[in-house]
């Protein structure tokens, strides 16, 4: 068989076999939407596969699927269709380029990848096999985002100058420290060896486990884990690709005793090519919303629950008419794989394909090194990859 999946040749109406790849939380909560969905979408989890037995055991027992410890093993399964990619950051390329190879669609966690460089090998490989990829930015399965683009390529709301978007939480004690398992043994019961992959490796330590979004290595933070699912709806909604300039600002500011690398403050400035600026900005210490806007010289648009309000500026209330838009579809796990399932099926348009997820990363890789490096960053347009300014 050719790199092209057997969902591919005549016959893809019928049952999408998934094999799911990580089993931690987020996992939990895509095997519950697709069992849901299992009769309606004719679709069904066959393969399950974990480092951790615990949790291997747990999917296993939800899903009534076959468990692996070894990704490998599902990719060779001749009639798994696709597999879901819910593995931490740092493994999100390697298994993703390796289950393309054994001609299997995919659908990959945010963010796509964990680097630039990275994003680049997976674009040209899904490119070269011509296979379905969602990247799991879900809440692009709205329609308020490609509905809005419309009315910004029609010059609506004028020449956009400001896109500011926010997502903040507010932790008591310390952030993203999720609880440990007493259970848990490398060695015994969990491959702590093989979970590190291709990072420095580590003596064991239950936080660098489970709550490895605090940790540079696995995880870009703030960005990497939150602000992608904002600017992805901004590029979107604007039509963007990849920034020219951008610089962060932020840190360790109320959770200072813990082990967390990565900032639970961060505010993010992107300079896209003639404009407009794109504002991110984050706490894990306040959530108190920013008003989700598009700023034209005509008129704002504003992302609200139930879709969009255009309001005119004041100067152009003659000219522009205030618009309500009502959002169809949801940011909603399931019907991001729906939107998978009829890309395989009848190649429908992917909501979040793998040139939107390579933007983010491009965005979200540009805000993690500003910040780390204190400077502002560019994008080497030529080469494409992320430089000092």
């Amino acid at each position: 068989m050719s790199a092209l999946a057997y969902s591919q040749i005549p016959g893809a109406n019928n049952r999408l076999r998934v094999g799911v790849i990580g089993c931690g939380g987020q996992a939990g909560g895509h095997m519950r939407a697709l069992m849901r969905i299992k009769e309606s979408s004719n679709v069904e989890i066959v393969a399950v596969c974990d480092l951790y037995q615990k949790r291997l055991d747990a999917a296993a027992s939800l899903t009534g699927a076959k468990p692996y410890k070894e990704y490998k093993k599902v990719l060779e399964i001749k009639d798994v269709d696709y597999i879901l990619n819910a593995t931490p950051e740092h493994w999100h390329s390697k298994i993703t380029l390796d289950a393309a190879t054994a001609g299997k669609h995919i659908y990959c966690e945010k963010p796509m990848t964990r680097t630039v460089e990275q994003s680049k090998q997976v674009v040209a490989k899904i490119k070269a096999t011509g296979l379905k990829m969602q990247v799991g930015v879900q809440g692009t399965s709205d329609n308020s985002y490609e509905t809005a683009y419309q009315y910004v390529k029609d010059g609506y709301l004028g020449k956009i100058v400001l896109a500011q978007i926010d997502y903040s939480r507010n932790h008591k004690d310390d952030f993203w420290i999720y609880k440990t398992d007493p259970d848990i043994q490398p060695g015994v019961n969990l491959d702590w060896n093989t979970w590190q992959g291709y990072t420095k490796k580590r003596p064991f330590e239950p936080e660098l486990y489970f709550s490895w979004r605090r940790f540079w290595d696995y995880s870009g933070g703030i960005s990497g884990d939150l602000f992608v699912h904002r600017v992805t709806r901004m590029i979107k909604a604007l039509g963007l690709t990849f920034p020219s300039m951008g610089c962060a600002a932020g840190g360790k500011f109320q959770f200072t005793n813990g082990k967390a690398e990565i900032p639970d403050t961060m505010t993010v400035l992107l300079d896209y090519p003639g404009g407009p600026t794109v504002q991110l900005i984050s706490s894990q210490a306040n959530d108190t919303k920013v008003p989700h806007l598009i700023r034209g010289h005509k008129a704002t648009l504003e992302f609200t629950p139930t879709g969009f309000t255009i309001t005119p500026q004041k100067q152009y209330e003659g000219e522009v008419k205030p618009v309500v838009h009502v959002k169809t579809g949801a940011e909603a796990l399931d019907l991001h794989h729906q939107n998978l399932h009829a890309a395989i099926r009848t190649n429908a348009a992917l909501k979040c394909d793998v040139m939107t997820g390579y933007y983010g990363v491009v965005a979200s890789e540009m805000a993690c090194w500003s910040l780390r490096k204190r400077k502002y960053m560019k994008w080497d347009a030529a080469k494409e990859r992320i430089i000092t300014a």
